[in-house]
Order: C-alpha cells, then structure tokens, then sequence
C-alpha cells in the first residue's frame, strides 16, 4: 500500500464515529508504528488535517469542534496501476463483445464500469482516451462454441468437441468433461477431462471447430487439488505433472527488465554480482516456456536443463537458415 493510500485508510478510520488507535492503523494497513507516526505527522502538517488525541477514549480521531473539520478534505485519490488495468479491461471485454441474449443486459454493466472510472478524480473520456491497454495476440473464438463450452460446464455435462491440432493440422473429434475456462494473454482456454487420452488437457476454445453438449451424461468432476497440480503447476497454459526447472542467465542489460517480471507464481530469481541475473522457473510441457525464451534472442542462455537448451538450440538454428547468407 503506498503513501496516498494509506492516507485514505487513515482518513477512512479517523471519520469513524470511535475513531481509531495506533494498533487499529498498524494491523490494517500492515505497517511499523514509526511509519504511521509519520503519515500522522504529515497529514497534520502539510495537509491541515484536524487530527486529535482523544485522552478519555484514548483514540484519533478528528477535531469535530474544529472549523477546518467540515472544510478538511483529503486531494483527490485516483485509481493505482492494478485497478485502472482491470476497470478498462473489463471495459474493453464487454466493448467487444457480438451482439447477443446479454446485450440488453450488457450495456448498463457498462454504464456502471464508467461511472466507476468517473468517480475518480479524471473524467472518464480522458481516462479512456489518455490511457490504453493494448490486447494483441488475440484469437477470436467462435460464439456457438464458446456458448456450449459454457452452458455444459456450468450445468456439468459432457462435451462432443471437434478440435484441430495446430502442430499436426489434424482434426480430431473427443468426449470431454470441462472443469474450467481460463482466460490466458487475451485468449480463453478450456480445462478438460480428455475421455479419449483419460487424462487433463487444455485445449485453446478458438481451436475447438465445434461443440455439442451432451445433456444425458454427467461430466467427471476433478477436484481443484488435482487440477493445480496438474494444469497449475507447469509453465503457462502448457501444463502436465511431469514437473521440471529451467534456470535461465541473463545478461546485464536483459536483466533490468525481467528482474521485475513474473513469469511464473513459483519462479526464483536472484541478481548476481557480474550483473546478470538468474531465473528458476518450474514448466513440465516446454511450448510456451522456449517462445518466452527466444523473444530474448542472446540475451539469454539456458543453463538447465539439457533438454531444454537442446530445444532452443535446434529453433534457433531453424530460424538462422530462414536467412542464409
């Protein structure tokens, strides 16, 4: 929680009718008792905030006699990064949405999205014209298919998918039980009990030709545990329980980007003294993991395992002889 926020949380619980303590401050906003001195101290100070100490009730609260009480008003708190990013990408999922049985429904949603962004202090056409989020790489999936996708997994039933192999360019028609859709860097995916491998797959919904629920069979429920462990564990949407560690070196200049970078929940990462930086992440299908690696060209090398360096070793090579001398 920065400054700006925590003066809120403070202002928030000075207005209460008990007021509040040091302790009540410290436990909310998880902070040292020097640092909420200090926010007191400045609150005061720079921002004439009436702020007492109440020796009867031994609690803060504001000076409710004061003439600055009723006129004190904290600057005008906007958004951070985290909120501003899901209020606009939600407003840009339902923007995009086809026309269809929600879009009566679709439109207030948005309306309130906007407000929402209005209530800070920026109007909402100045947020949305001054801030972009850019989604690229997305597929667009087929509504049909993505509506049966949902309704026979919330009603849990089976699945009849038709779903093409980009790899291969075959298209193979399987019976599924679906436990979950994810959406993944701007595309939705479909977690699945695959009956015909006997095991959990995910298959990108925009790959899936076509979809027909089975409304007389129950689909296979797969506890949440089980699905961690195998879809949740791996790296990106490429998962499995074969669960492996790739340590990834990357030079000084790499390093001042994807130290700040989080590519996996589990991921490790440490600076070393010549400047460079180290990465441990756990992946168990290497698919996305080598894309992610070779958007780096030589700024990284992968140190383990063998398999792995092999793997990027042989795409490097294939994409040289794209551009012979």
């Amino acid at each position: 929680m920065d400054r700006t926020e925590r003066f809120y949380t403070i202002d928030r619980m000075m207005r209460s009718a008990r007021g509040t303590t040091l302790q009540d401050m410290m436990e909310e906003m998880e902070i040292s008792r020097a640092t909420i001195r200090r926010d007191l101290e400045y609150m005061r100070d720079r921002l004439a905030a009436p702020i007492q100490w109440d020796h009867e009730t031994r609690r803060y609260r504001y000076e409710s006699v004061s003439q600055d009480a009723d006129r004190y008003a904290l600057p005008g708190l906007w958004f951070n990064a985290s909120e501003v990013h899901a209020l606009l990408t939600m407003e840009h999922l339902l923007s995009s949405l086809q026309p269809g049985l929600l879009e009566p429904h679709i439109e207030p949603l948005r309306d309130r999205i906007r407000r929402l962004i209005d209530s800070g202090d920026h109007p909402a056409e100045e947020v949305t014209r001054r801030i972009r989020v850019l989604h690229m790489g997305a597929r667009r999936a087929d509504s049909d298919v993505f509506g049966a996708i949902s309704h026979a997994l919330l009603r849990r039933h089976q699945l009849d998918i038709e779903h093409l192999n980009r790899r291969t360019g075959e298209v193979t028609r399987r019976r599924v039980s679906p436990q979950r859709l994810a959406h993944y860097r701007d595309n939705w995916y479909l977690d699945s009990w695959c009956h015909l491998r006997r095991s959990l797959r995910s298959f990108a919904v925009d790959a899936i030709r076509a979809a027909d629920t089975i409304e007389t069979e129950k689909a296979k429920d797969v506890t949440e545990s089980e699905l961690e462990k195998v879809l949740g564990t791996g790296y990106g949407i490429f998962a499995g329980d074969d669960i492996r560690e790739a340590v990834l070196r990357f030079t000084p200049e790499a390093a001042r980007w994807v130290s700040g970078e989080k590519w996996h929940s589990r991921q490790q990462g440490e600076m070393q003294p010549d400047g460079t930086y180290t990465l441990k992440v756990p992946y168990s299908e290497e698919t996305e993991l080598v894309m992610d690696i070779m958007r780096h060209g030589a700024e990284v090398e992968v140190i383990a395992p063998d398999s792995l360096r092999k793997a990027v070793r042989e795409r490097l090579s294939a994409a040289a002889r794209q551009y012979p001398n």
